[in-house]
């Protein structure tokens, strides 16, 4: 090679493009290669650097019955049936604990390794499922983005990016994922296909959504992932690109997606067992993507059911035991590999439930709630001032943290992104969850 230049557009780009047969997406890895040719080191990919797993919990979990404030009275008096006792949690301070449902979670905690976030939301929030979805996606509290918080970053600090920089597993292609440049690939059962935000009223956006959050055990199972193909609607909400160029590129996902990644995937044979989970069978395929020096940043995942309204107690426990499972498989095979230390995962949910349970045993829609941050990067604790019970909005606990600065610390110190003001629309406060 004469030049570093040379070598960042013969490697990073030209295995990429090795990858895909069909001419008419030249065009497309041409304009890679113009946007990198300037570029005077190698782009970071994830082949090297860092990498964040987003884990959505689709439905809004009850961040009262995840994080549970066991000591307080209110809580208690709140939820006759549904409240937990100090001998159903896994106490982590004189006030809260842990679901018993998440023992490995539990000792993360324990071990330094998982931070916890409490009291997450933002202003003037939304109880409805799709358009608060929709604001944690797009990091934009108006609701008014084309693009997401991950595909701006992408867009922002991943000039030159292989295409895959981000890979989602959902039913969908997220939000976050919405981009100018660069939105990623979306790998799911050939019979998923991508809803588009955008070509719907917001009724028939609810409608989907419904169908979205029907709990993972009744998916089929997703072994042969293919590419996502649109239904309708703009394209992926990118904005600036035209029919043609929105086609290329997803001819180009399909030829990256469908058969490399899980050639390669295929190579990394682990020791570790895997639950038969949606959620676990996926991050199973994030881990094997990790072990075969994937070049992707951002691993986004999915793990439904929790529209907790009626008969919460039962179903409720049974989801966040399965998230735990699914995470001790996912660290234990990420350190048998020695990748552990460069991986860090984030859960989210759209909002938490209202502190008061309702007539039919379960828990309707509120505002703030809990994410986890967790991985031996993290700086474990528990992280915010958990909000209270007493001085509600409207019967519901107000959000302490803003989910942005969330956002922001683990762009800045995890993600190295060299200035989050373009990303997240603003300098929002960092909350330092990522340890020295």
């Amino acid at each position: 090679m004469k030049t570093r230049r040379e070598f960042l557009r013969s490697t990073v780009l030209g295995a990429s493009a090795a990858w895909t047969v069909p001419m008419f997406v030249e065009r497309t890895f041409g304009q890679l290669h113009h946007a990198s040719k300037d570029l005077s080191i190698q782009a970071v990919t994830g082949r090297d650097d860092t990498i964040l797993v987003v884990l959505q919990l689709a439905g809004g979990n009850d961040g009262l019955n995840t994080l549970v404030p066991y000591a307080d009275d209110t809580y208690q008096k709140s939820r006759p049936r549904l409240g937990k006792k100090e001998k159903d949690i896994i106490r982590l301070s004189d006030y809260v604990g842990l679901n018993s449902s998440m023992q490995f979670l539990g000792s993360m905690f324990k071990e330094g390794n998982l931070g916890i976030v409490q009291g997450v939301g933002y202003p003037n929030p939304n109880r409805s499922h799709f358009v608060s979805t929709s604001i944690w996606e797009t990091g934009d509290t108006n609701n008014r983005s084309n693009t997401g918080w991950l595909g701006r970053y992408f867009d922002n600090a991943c000039p030159g990016a292989d295409p895959t920089v981000g890979i989602s597993f959902n039913k969908t292609q997220p939000e976050s994922f919405g981009a100018m440049k660069n939105p990623g690939v979306c790998l799911n059962s050939p019979e998923l296909y991508r809803w588009i935000h955008g070509g719907g009223e917001q009724a028939q956006a609810e409608e989907f959504f419904a169908k979205l959050n029907q709990p993972d055990d009744a998916d089929a199972p997703t072994d042969g992932a293919s590419i996502d193909m649109p239904a309708g609607g703009k394209p992926g909400g990118i904005s600036g690109e035209d029919n043609l160029a929105f086609l290329e590129r997803v001819a180009l996902d399909a030829q990256v997606s469908s058969k490399k990644i899980l050639e390669l995937a295929a190579k990394h044979k682990t020791t570790v067992r895997y639950d038969g989970t949606p959620l676990a069978r996926n991050l199973n395929l994030v881990s094997r993507m990790i072990a075969g020096g994937m070049p992707t940043r951002v691993y986004y995942v999915s793990h439904g059911g929790f529209d907790t309204h009626n008969q919460q107690a039962n179903s409720h426990d049974r989801l966040l035991g399965q998230l735990d499972e699914a995470l001790k498989s996912f660290f234990a095979d990420l350190k048998q590999q020695g990748n552990d230390q460069r991986v860090v995962l984030m859960t989210f949910s759209e909002f938490g439930r209202r502190v008061s349970e309702n007539a039919s045993a379960g828990t309707d829609h509120g505002k703030a709630s809990c994410l986890f941050v967790a991985g031996p990067a993290v700086k474990g604790g528990l992280h915010g001032k958990h909000p209270s019970l007493t001085d509600l909005s409207d019967g519901d606990i107000s959000h302490t943290v803003d989910f942005r600065s969330v956002y922001g610390g683990i762009l800045t110190d995890w993600l190295k992104a060299p200035d989050i003001k373009p990303i997240l629309g603003a300098d929002y406060p960092k909350l330092p969850v990522i340890g020295a």
